[in-house]
């Protein structure tokens, strides 16, 4: 018999730490290999961790609730030493234990000061820190763990000194305070009567609060609105929408088409798709969509179709029909939420004609879709202008008026309406 560590595992490129949500096995069961033991949230989705090894899990080493950095032991597995052809899952690593009695402590979490010298050992941590923020930490008797609560507004997250000094005075003061929003406005309590439903707050809706404040915070949002005539797309999408149904066995919504209106409006203005970095304006090469998906729970969620100017239509259309389906089921992986550079919301799906979208930082834009509806509308003829029936949308770009003007943000949110405009009723999928 042999005893090997199961590690927390790299479940993407940013993500750093995963909190335990639930543990699906407890000591004393039998584990098959690649059988899910425990449920991990990160800061993009909940996922399952598959085991390495197939064995009996003799010791669980972080308990729910407890944020565990990325390989990190999690937990003892008990396994056959002679059976050398388990298979590993890739996004995990396994480490042997060396001797038969294995003794891994956890990661100790003090703080104000308890084991100083110790708990301000800022070498152990993954995270940068400048030289001034590590000696304000110090001095403030600040411990590792606490320090990387904090939320940084720099350059990749990085916790600046504003950011330390505006932690340590809340501190001070006893107060409880948002992390990293040193300029928020306080809190107004809220009114509590009798009768009044309290609901806590999921950690899926903490994390969305938190993001939209963290965005009105960083950019100055400005909103430019269009209407945009789709009568072409709805004749046409009811056209061939039940030939697509039987040879793809897939729905055809209107949210591929939109989609590739705006990969094309982005190509023309490429300056939509970029990035601000402190001073630095970052150009991005991919144009990767994120489309936002409303859950059953009522949260929000947003995953990215990758190079999407790399697909046609009848692709766009299976990549967003399977990114939407694996959402709602909770089957999204942390790459399917990372890497975005420009984002639409489809609100017409709610019956809602227009919104004032919330920038997903660090992009600079965002599309809202309104519902589509039949409105009288002046049409141009060989016989002169009459009065028809058309199908209508209002197209909201909401863009961060630090880097994109007024005749920027609105010249986009135009060539999008164009390109739906004068979709080829023709074309085939």
């Amino acid at each position: 018999m042999a005893l090997v560590e199961l590690i927390m595992p790299k479940m993407g490129e940013s993500i750093m730490e995963a909190t335990i949500l639930t543990w699906l096995k407890k000591p004393g069961d039998k584990i098959e290999a690649d059988e899910s033991v425990l449920e991990v949230a990160t800061d993009k989705v909940d996922t399952e961790v598959p085991s390495t090894h197939g064995g009996i899990l003799k010791e669980i080493l972080a308990k729910e609730g407890e944020v565990v950095k990325v390989g990190k032991a999690i937990a003892i597995i008990t396994t056959d030493a002679t059976d050398t052809k388990v298979p590993v899952a890739p996004a995990a690593e396994v480490k042997q234990v060396p001797s038969a009695e294995v003794k891994v402590a956890a990661p100790a979490l003090a703080t104000n000061g308890t084991n100083h010298a110790h708990a301000t050992d800022y070498k152990s941590s993954t995270r940068f820190y400048s030289p001034l923020v590590k000696n304000i930490a110090k001095e403030e008797k600040i411990a590792v763990a606490e320090l990387e609560t904090i939320s940084g507004s720099g350059a990749d997250g990085r916790v600046t000194k504003k950011d330390i000094l505006s932690y340590v005075q809340h501190r001070k003061l006893g107060q409880s305070i948002s992390i990293g929003r040193s300029s928020a406005a306080p809190l107004v309590p809220a009114s509590i009567n009798s009768g009044d439903e309290i609901i806590q707050m999921d950690r899926m809706r903490k994390m969305i609060a938190e993001r939209m404040v963290d965005s009105k915070r960083i950019s100055p949002h400005v909103t430019s609105f269009v209407e945009a005539d789709v009568t072409n797309i709805f004749f046409w999408r009811s056209k061939v929408k039940g030939e697509f149904q039987r040879r793809e066995g897939d729905a055809l919504t209107f949210t591929p088409i939109f989609m590739e209106a705006i990969v094309l409006a982005i190509k023309d203005y490429p300056m939509i798709n970029i990035q601000v970095d402190g001073d630095r304006i970052i150009k991005k090469k991919e144009i990767n969509i994120g489309m936002a998906v409303a859950l059953p729970s009522g949260n929000l969620i947003v995953p990215v179709i990758k190079n999407a100017d790399q697909y046609n239509l009848s692709g766009l259309a299976k990549a967003v029909n399977d990114l939407v389906k694996r959402a709602r089921e909770n089957k999204l992986k942390p790459d399917d939420l990372a890497g975005g550079t420009y984002t639409m919301s489809n609100v017409g799906t709610f019956g809602n004609v227009m919104g004032t979208p919330i920038i997903m930082q660090p992009q600079v834009g965002i599309l809202a879709i309104g519902a589509i509806q039949k409105k009288p509308a002046v049409i141009e003829t060989p016989y002169g202008d009459a009065i028809a029936i058309r199908h209508k949308m209002f197209l909201s770009h909401s863009y961060d008026h630090r880097v994109v003007d007024g005749a920027l943000g609105g010249s986009f949110v135009r060539r999008v309406a164009d390109y739906l405009e004068k979709f080829d009723i023709n074309r085939s999928i």
